[in-house]
């Protein structure tokens, strides 16, 4: 019965975080880990303040 629990548990959270990455692709964020997300053109070319690159970003490198 706790097998079921912790794998309850871990679908729960599995598809949270799926629900969380659709719901911000759909609504325009280009770099869904970065706080200016929102505002991220998608190719920051080192000007983001995230510490991540950019979708994008990664190939002008």
């Amino acid at each position: 019965m706790a097998d079921l629990i912790v794998i309850a548990i871990v679908v729960l959270i599995i598809g949270a975080a799926v629900a969380y990455i659709v719901k911000a692709k759909k609504s325009g964020v280009k770099c869904i880990g970065c706080p200016a997300g929102g505002t991220c053109s998608g190719n920051c070319s080192g000007d983001c303040s995230c510490n991540t690159p950019c979708s994008g970003d990664e190939l002008s490198r």
